[in-house]
């Protein structure tokens, strides 16, 4: 698989994930991302030593797009610290299967994950393990009861975007683990066998050396099919 790097220099390197490819997995049997990134700079460096390379903030498996690494230690204390004080700008679009009946809203919920299923669900404050869920969606552009959303993520849980939009009633194409069966009955069949619509399509940091503003985009959902 050819890798999509956006930006690479000594302390971080920017790459497009593919849908379909793990950020990371446990079986030998898969490809995942981190792999595929440390074959790459085994290249540059002939092998003479193991690439250091850390995950700073992760994709779920169908989702397409931006995630940055850390080349070093010390970069990756710096992008984590960052993004633990949230001043990670993490966008998304989504096409959503129905129209949220308001168009521009905050979503605050208490979810909770089960490892055994790989799923996650809202749950009532006070369920032992619940973490708060905290997102804002705009409606960019809606139309035959589509809809696409731009979402910024205020928190990073397990599928957040996904259980977030179905627990409102507007699960995103493509989904058949959170998304009903009228859903996936009233959208588009080609599109749904385009798998999960929903794509992290900006992503904004600062560059933990340089101080710089990095901005980097991909056009994704620009306009509705």
């Amino acid at each position: 698989m050819n890798l999509d790097i956006l930006f690479e220099d000594p302390h971080i390197l920017v790459c497009l994930k593919p849908a379909g490819i793990p950020v990371q997995s446990r079986s030998l049997s898969q490809p995942d991302l981190v792999s595929l990134l440390k074959n790459h700079l085994s290249v540059q460096t002939h092998g003479k030593r193991p690439p250091y390379l850390a995950v700073i903030h992760r994709l779920d498996q169908p989702v397409e797009g931006i995630l940055v690494f850390a080349k070093t230690a010390d970069a990756a204390k710096k992008l984590n610290q960052q993004l633990q004080t949230k001043r990670f700008g993490k966008y998304y679009r989504a096409l959503l299967s129905r129209t949220p009946d308001i168009l521009e809203a905050d979503l605050i919920n208490p979810m909770i994950k089960d490892g055994r299923t790989n799923t996650s669900r809202i749950c009532t404050p006070d369920t032992p393990g619940a973490k708060s869920a905290r997102l804002h969606y705009k409606i960019l552009q809606k139309n035959g009861g589509l809809a696409i959303a731009e979402i910024q993520l205020d928190t990073g849980r397990h599928h957040q975007i996904r259980v977030q939009m179905a627990h409102i009633g507007c699960p995103i194409v493509g989904d058949r683990k959170y998304g009903n069966i009228s859903s996936l009955q009233e959208a588009p069949l080609f599109l749904c066998q385009q798998g999960l619509q929903l794509f992290a399509y900006r992503l904004e940091f600062t560059h933990p050396y340089t101080q710089k503003t990095l901005c980097f985009q991909i056009d994704r959902l620009n306009r509705l099919p």
